[in-house]
């Protein structure tokens, strides 16, 4: 993911470059020289520069999408959303907050069969114990007291976690259900971390 990001930034900069001159952009030429910068990737990686429809259009408007684009957005990313079968969202809390720490996995260093972690911690903060913590995110402190640990409320957490895109266009956080980055069960052992009255993140 680390990887992933700078990546991201790197194409955001080439994006926003030409803005002081002339406010336009040439796009073919911004991605051609991006996929220059992994030319030498595996196809594995290569395929991941490639921006989807979604991804396209938030670098078109800079993440401040027309309303009629925004609704576009929403409506495409709500469809990409998948629920538990089961109809159960809520997972280990420990085994969550394992993977909330975690920032292992989607790396060209991680070895063949590394579980991938959320590394959820990198822009939250989820626990008063944990002092090192991101703040690109809001605090999820208390997160499913603050909603009454609400059946519904984590029904809708599991779907943001899944894509967060499906809540807010051109969100920062990653698509985590959508990329299958994350599986079914690792999301719902986030959601318990989240909504579970004995998670430290309730405490």
């Amino acid at each position: 993911m680390r990887i992933l990001t700078i990546a991201a930034a790197s194409l955001l900069a080439f994006a926003t470059l030409p803005a002081y001159a002339e406010d336009k952009v040439d796009q073919a030429a911004v991605e051609a020289v991006y996929k220059d910068m992994f030319r030498n990737a595996k196809d594995v990686w290569a395929q991941r520069v490639v921006q989807d429809e979604t991804q396209k259009v938030c670098s078109q408007y800079r993440n401040d999408l027309p309303q009629a684009e925004f609704n576009k957005v929403l409506a495409r990313e709500k469809a990409n959303v998948k629920m538990p079968a089961d109809g159960n969202v809520m997972g280990d809390w420990k085994a969550g907050e394992k993977l909330a720490q975690s920032g292992f996995g989607g790396r060209f260093n991680d070895k063949p069969g590394t579980i991938n972690g959320g590394n959820c911690y990198a822009c939250h903060q989820l626990t008063k114990q944990e002092v090192s913590y991101g703040t690109l995110g809001p605090s999820l402190l208390e997160y499913g007291k603050v909603r009454n640990f609400d059946p519904k409320e984590a029904a809708a957490t599991y779907a943001k976690i899944y894509n967060p895109q499906s809540v807010l266009p051109c969100s920062n956080m990653p698509r985590f259900g959508h990329h299958q980055f994350l599986s079914e069960q690792q999301i719902k052992d986030v959601v318990a971390l989240l909504f579970a009255k004995d998670s430290p993140v309730n405490k």
